[in-house]
């Protein structure tokens, strides 16, 4: 059994390793060898698919569930507000600045440390997965999503990412829609042809103005944003076309599809999404990861960001160390105190759910 410092002093050298090895979205293949590494020389035993690093426990018992303890060690470039180098895991003031540190560095490597304390117990009621994954920065298809099917049986996940260790029960979806109305070119000072722009702009009404009937209890209602808009060539043309974007978070009340379906029915214009992936989540009140987790005095609430909570679909929360007003912030940092307070977490609740049958 490692001591609570010592658990504490691996992890944070683990994401001062990470924070100096540059790993954006699609190039974290140094990262995911640093982890693979770790791993190893704790006692585990790795396994890698393309830039995904996972470990299923040593206790492994196939007669009980298993919950999945995922996050990821991708990136975003550095905001052009930095100053100072994003790449130099300088620890100041009880601060580990870094380039994904705070997002979400501080809950992977938290995560693993719990992973490596209580692998290898099989008092526990749950198996332990852990996976640290690729491109969750761009929502891509080489992460999670792509090792789902070499993983064993998951029945539940806890997804690290910074929620100041509070849990997210539910998490909004999020749905991109590029939509067309299509009208017929003329001459602006004629009495000719239609104007797309007007078609586009009965629909953009309806889309800021429409309620969805069910608002979900912990994310509150769907929210629809128009966000980009083009039309015309000239002044003197009326223009035969308007694309619009429409940015539309879905809450757990509703499956994408169903939204989907709403918009259809009451727009003219064309719609469609760019992909269907990107799912609202939620989790039964009495799930037994929720029930630790209010047991444990934790906070629990609906997320509005998305996550890699979106791809796995069983039963999970998103819980993890740091604040998520940092993620993508110039001059980025974790308090090296949340470290340590989100090993405790983990552990604590893993254990609770043991504690529980």
């Amino acid at each position: 059994m490692t001591t609570a410092d010592q658990l504490v002093s691996d992890a944070v050298a683990l994401l001062q390793q990470l924070i100096a090895t540059p790993s954006f979205s699609r190039e974290e293949d140094k990262t995911a060898a640093i982890l693979e590494a770790f791993l190893q020389s704790h006692g585990a035993i790795p396994k890698r698919k393309g830039n995904n690093v996972w470990a299923v426990g040593k206790s492994y018992d196939p007669s009980k569930p298993t919950l999945l303890l995922n996050s990821h060690h991708d990136t975003v470039k550095p905001n052009p507000g930095y100053t100072r180098d994003p790449f130099q895991p300088a620890i100041e003031g009880g601060k580990l600045f870094g380039l994904g540190s705070n997002d979400a560095g501080g809950a992977a490597v938290a995560l693993t440390a719990a992973f490596l304390q209580l692998h290898d117990r099989p008092d526990l009621s749950h198996n332990l997965v852990l996976a640290i994954t690729a491109e969750e920065e761009i929502s891509g298809a080489n992460g999670i999503e792509s090792l789902w099917h070499d993983l064993p049986r998951i029945d539940c996940a806890i997804v690290g990412e910074p929620t100041q260790m509070d849990v997210a029960v539910s998490e909004k979806g999020l749905m991109v829609l590029d939509c067309v109305a299509t009208g017929k070119a003329g001459h602006a000072a004629r009495e000719e042809g239609e104007n797309a722009i007007y078609k586009a702009l009965a629909d953009i009404e309806w889309f800021r103005t429409y309620v969805f009937p069910t608002t979900s209890s912990t994310l509150g209602p769907v929210k629809m944003s128009v966000t980009v808009i083009q039309a015309g060539q000239a002044h003197n043309q009326v223009p035969a076309e308007c694309r619009f974007t429409v940015d539309v978070r879905v809450t757990d009340a509703y499956t994408l599809e169903e939204v989907l379906s709403t918009i259809r029915q009451h727009v003219a214009s064309q719609v469609t999404p760019r992909s269907l992936r990107m799912r609202p989540s939620g989790i039964p009140d009495n799930h037994p990861l929720v029930v630790a987790a209010r047991a444990r005095g934790k906070k629990c609430y609906g997320s509005p960001t998305t996550s890699d909570r979106a791809l796995i679909p069983v039963p999970s929360v998103k819980m993890g160390p740091g604040d998520s007003g940092r993620s993508h912030s110039a001059d980025e940092y974790i308090f090296v105190e949340e470290i340590a307070d989100g090993i405790r977490g983990y552990l604590e609740l893993i254990q609770a759910l043991g504690a529980r049958r």
